[in-house]
């Protein structure tokens, strides 16, 4: 793997999102927000019963929440929980018998999403400070785990999965949205952490991708395109072009094989 300053990283991709949870309406190389939510496919219904705060600083890239299936009483772990609005969501759709666990290494964004939590009494929802390649969680403690656009921004997406795979249940499922490529990116802008923290520089070939997943023994069942996804700035439209960066949203699950032992 080509070497990036791995703390550097963080540094830039924590100043980003602190301004995203600060500042959500000012400018950013991405869209953000409810018209953002609504055309990826988030039901405006489901929408109006979270805070709207959340969904300002929302900049996620695909509805992942459609494919996750959750069920009243499911466990969930969101990783890369920003100010909340997927978290929130997954919380009414566990209940009160449920649990949403979010993970965000950046203050501004953990403080938000605690406040909004309090004031609007999401009492099945608590956000803890982690990185998604070390997340604070019990083996094998969540029904699903969540993630939206977050992946990418992580030097080491093989950890990832592998944490992803420890903190699941048997027969527990991965249900995420990222950007990947079609084609490997250039070593100058995977060395460029500005690239990085603007969802571009990690950005990983898709059959690479989900090589990493299954790699750390979870079996993907579904794939697709987020072609209502795209980003704003000049320079990462033509990284889209050039290289075929793309949103996709993946389905994966913790499978057991023939000898009875989960993967």
């Amino acid at each position: 793997m080509t070497s990036i300053d791995v703390e550097g990283l963080r540094d830039k991709v924590k100043a980003m999102y602190q301004a995203v949870a600060d500042e959500p309406h000012g400018t950013f190389h991405f869209e953000m927000g409810y018209g953002l939510a609504a055309r990826l496919g988030y039901p405006t219904g489901d929408l109006d019963q979270v805070p709207p705060e959340a969904i300002d600083s929302f900049a996620g890239v695909g509805h992942h929440l459609a494919l996750a299936d959750l069920q009243p009483g499911d466990r969930v772990v969101d990783l890369g929980s920003g100010s909340g609005m997927d978290a929130f969501l997954a919380a009414r759709h566990v209940g009160a018998d449920g649990e949403v666990i979010g993970i965000d290494m950046t203050d501004a964004q953990l403080a938000k999403a605690r406040r909004l939590a309090d004031r609007d009494g999401f009492a099945n929802a608590r956000f803890e400070r982690g990185y998604i390649e070390h997340a604070p969680v019990p083996d094998e403690s969540a029904s699903a785990v969540i993630s939206n656009g977050v992946i990418n921004l992580c030097s080491d997406k093989v950890a990832v999965f592998r944490e992803i795979a420890r903190i699941l249940e048997p027969g527990g499922r991965m249900s995420i949205s990222d950007i990947v490529t079609e084609r490997p990116l250039t070593e100058a802008i995977v060395c460029d952490v500005n690239l990085w923290s603007s969802c571009i520089g990690g950005a990983m070939q898709q059959d690479d991708y989900r090589g990493a997943i299954e790699a750390a023994g979870l079996q993907v069942e579904t794939v697709q395109e987020n072609p209502a996804y795209h980003f704003i700035s000049d320079s990462a439209q033509g990284a889209t072009d050039t290289f075929g960066v793309k949103s996709i949203s993946i389905l994966a699950t913790k499978h057991r094989e023939p000898d009875g032992a989960f993967a």
